[in-house]
């Protein structure tokens, strides 16, 4: 009945929310769309929250956009816009977007003005610009006087700097009610561009506008945004509760204590591959009254073992996504985590050294009543067999170590052998696996053991495998999604296969996602 009620229109909440599931399908939106104009209405509007951030390699969307503009001088005379074309819009599709990343923004217009344009990388680059910059300040100014309420802003400086000066400067700071509502800010760096005082004295006059801000990221190899949550007016005291640091260096910052004692709602700490984390960061998040909710640690090399067990002490059973390279102090980590943090659930596991082989299986068993997501990388040499040792031992120990589900596991492992990897699918024949990833590179075929202990038995629900079985890196990697009649034959048991690109989860994205 419930079921008939919302196919016929009716109970449009409970609509929305069935819709609101496929948010990120596009193919399954497009379907909605079809279904009636209840369904119409309501899977429009995710269809446009981000589309500057989809990669289909089509941009007509920019010029459905560009047909709402009355009389643009600067757009019109480059006659790039067909208003025929699109005479009959039917919904408001700036007022849609929630989502906005600066550099993509850029990039999107720039890939569509050269496709309608026919414009070549020999073409005069200064007219390119000035049109390109003239076409993206007209779209924001659409976004503005739609009065667009953005959720997300992802202030990423890139080759686009001009362009980028212009709308920040002019669109985006001299009207706040566009960014007034931000939720989630992410300011990401680039390598190109130089540290630059005036850069950040924007973005941080932009931070202390927001009255709303739930969650920030900011990324900083240069020390470009050193100081901005220092700064004595910032407004977000009672509504910040995620900090993600990515590529932070914390060498000089001496303030933190002050920093983290004057947020009063922060709920978590998320860091990813960040410098200096030695005594002089210790002891400030010693010193702290507060709890320091660290709930993400993905390391590079860690230098002073006693500092990292301090913080562990101080933050380990908050401790939920951890992550760590290959480093010559691997053993000794992997042991304080198995010892303070109970509560992983996300593990990303790089290695190539035996006796780690040992220690992570020891830290699964420890944390497998949490454990949801579980990565394994090792490292590709063909000369070594320390590594050829490392992945036999792995998939022998592995399969009885993992709880009884799965949401994600992915294993990227260098020469795969059958008999190794039929241990590990006999020894995990009580787990279900929602998402599989295999990347078996220059090992033995291993799809009809797929087939056999996966397949057969219905135990993942989405499936990608790479496969490299020659000893050459010449070789052409295949994926099974590439091979229609194997494809069919999963789907006669509802396994899906996917890419493995598009299945891969990042950790930085996953973190970014968690509300």
């Amino acid at each position: 009945m419930s079921c008939s009620k919302i196919f016929s229109g009716d109970l449009t909440e409970l609509t929305y929310e069935v819709i609101k599931y496929f948010q990120n399908d596009l193919s399954t939106l497009h379907s909605c769309i079809l279904v009636n104009r209840l369904w119409c209405r309501l899977a429009i509007p995710l269809l446009w929250e981000n589309p500057f951030s989809i990669h289909t390699g089509n941009y007509n969307f920019i010029e459905i956009y560009l047909h709402s503009l009355n009389d643009d001088f600067k757009i019109n005379k480059y006659k790039i816009i067909n208003k025929s074309s699109h005479s009959n819009i039917l919904f408001n599709y700036p007022r849609f977007l929630k989502y906005l990343n600066t550099n993509e923004f850029i990039f999107s217009v720039d890939k569509w003005y050269k496709l309608v344009t026919s414009t070549t990388n020999s073409e005069d680059i200064v007219t390119d610009l000035k049109k390109l910059t003239d076409i993206c300040v007209s779209l924001f100014k659409i976004f503005i006087e739609n009065e667009v309420n953005l959720h997300t802003l992802e202030i990423e400086i890139s080759s686009y700097q001009t362009c980028f000066s212009i709308i920040f400067d002019e669109l985006i700071l001299k009207n706040t009610n566009f960014i007034h509502n931000i939720r989630n800010l992410n300011l990401y760096y680039v390598y190109n561009y130089k540290e630059n005082s005036v850069i950040k004295n924007r973005i941080s006059q932009m931070i202390n506008l927001q009255q709303n801000l739930k969650k920030i990221l900011i990324s900083d190899r240069f020390s470009l945004y050193r100081s901005l949550l220092l700064s004595k007016d910032y407004n977000c005291s009672n509504t910040l509760n995620t900090i993600i640091f990515y590529c932070v260096d914390f060498k000089g910052i001496n303030n933190l204590k002050t920093v983290f004692e004057q947020l009063n709602v922060l709920e978590s700490i998320h860091i990813f591959y960040c410098y200096s984390l030695n005594n002089s960061f210790t002891q400030q998040i010693i010193d702290l009254t507060k709890p320091f909710k660290l709930k993400s640690l993905f390391t590079n090399e860690i230098s002073q073992i006693e500092s990292f067990q301090l913080l562990l002490q101080k933050s380990g059973e908050y401790l939920e996504n951890f992550g760590d390279e290959p480093s010559s102090s691997n053993q000794q980590i992997l042991e304080l985590i198995t010892k303070y943090c109970k509560n992983i659930k996300f593990l990303d596991f790089h290695g190539t050294e035996r006796q780690n082989s040992y220690q992570i299986i020891n830290l699964i068993e420890n944390i497998k009543q949490n454990l949801n997501y579980l990565s394994f990388n090792i490292i590709y040499d063909i000369y070594d067999t320390e590594i050829r040792c490392t992945n036999s031992i792995i998939l022998q120990i592995l399969g009885q170590a993992l709880p009884s589900k799965l949401e994600y596991l992915c294993l990227n492992i260098f020469q795969i052998k059958v008999n190794d990897f039929e241990v590990f699918l006999r020894n995990s024949m009580g787990t279900f696996i929602k998402k599989l990833l295999i990347y078996n590179s220059h090992g033995q075929r291993i799809l009809p053991l797929i087939k056999t202990y996966i397949m057969k038995k219905k135990r993942v629900k989405y499936l990608a495998i790479n496969e490299s079985l020659r000893l050459s890196f010449s070789d052409n990697v295949k994926e099974l999604i590439s091979l229609e009649d194997e494809v069919n034959e999963f789907k006669l048991y509802n396994i899906e296969v996917q890419s493995y690109s598009g299945l891969l989860i990042n950790s930085c994205d996953y973190v970014k996602e968690i509300n």
